[in-house]
């Protein structure tokens, strides 16, 4: 099945969809991806033909898909609805896989939600009749290295392991690692596209006790070697949740007050920013 991928990324917006995207993937054989260069973007990493798109006009995907003969879409974008996946699929017929978060309408075939708040009822009405429903933490979209480190005990080197995405729009990993003494051993994780990192830098550079790592390609390990995780209400949390981790989850944008809930009536410990 030729499959393409509809998402993005950028230093505003963050890497949460391309990422578990990327992990999806690797279900299929033939995968391209569509989206805009926007800054900051992960376009340069995704190891996949990639069609960057010159707007958001589901007009120029519907060419695309046409031109290029798809078979699947896989939508992973917020500003893509139901009426724009009605409008695509009465103009090229492609069967449609749409992630959805928040619970909203949407004209696919199937609908995945990876969260493990997410049941399928709660789509009833929402969706096609005939739409298969994916639903929930089995249905999870997470890199391998987490499930093998799962497995693994592993020494506790830092007292606290933060991370707030790879963006940390609002700089909130400075802020929260300012509140702890400096007898503990912090370890903060984000990435090259987060546009507060020189400021982030030279606060590390001013604290010994706390240690940056940038673009970490072994997140999953330092997570591992930690005694507590101050991360996101993201797909973080699902990735704390298979290594069994001691967390609290940072509510800080709207996309995930809905996890944030979820986790506070389950006992975790949540933040709401």
């Amino acid at each position: 099945m030729k499959v393409l991928f509809r998402s993005d990324s950028s230093s505003q917006i963050g890497f949460g969809h391309i990422k578990r995207d990327l992990v999806l993937a690797k279900q299929y054989d033939d995968v391209s991806f569509a989206c805009i260069a926007l800054e900051g973007s992960l376009i340069d990493e995704i190891p996949y033909p990639v069609y960057e798109l010159i707007s958001s006009s589901i007009y120029e995907l519907i060419n695309l898909i046409k031109a290029e003969k798809f078979e699947l879409l896989i939508i992973d974008h917020y500003d893509i609805g139901y009426d724009d996946e009605k409008l695509i699929k009465l103009e090229t017929g492609i069967k449609i896989l749409s992630f959805d978060d928040t619970f909203k309408a949407h004209y696919c075939d199937i609908l995945l939600n990876v969260n493990a708040y997410a049941k399928a009822s709660d789509y009833k009405d929402l969706v096609p009749f005939r739409c298969e429903l994916r639903c929930g933490f089995s249905y999870a979209l997470i890199r391998d290295e987490f499930y093998k480190e799962s497995k693994i005990k592993r020494e506790k080197i830092w007292d606290y392991f933060i991370c707030i995405g790879g963006t940390d729009i609002k700089n909130l990993s400075a802020k929260i690692a300012s509140d702890f003494s400096e007898e503990k051993k912090i370890l903060i994780a984000t990435s090259n596209s987060n546009k507060n990192l020189k400021k982030l830098q030279k606060f590390v550079q001013n604290h010994p006790n706390i240690t940056l790592t940038i673009d970490s390609d072994n997140l999953a390990k330092l997570m591992n070697e930690s005694k507590k995780l101050i991360i996101s209400a993201s797909s973080l949390v699902n990735e704390a949740l298979i290594l069994k981790a001691n967390f609290k989850a940072i509510c800080c944008a709207k996309n995930q007050e809905k996890i944030a809930k979820w986790l506070a009536q389950k006992g975790y410990e949540v933040d709401f920013l």
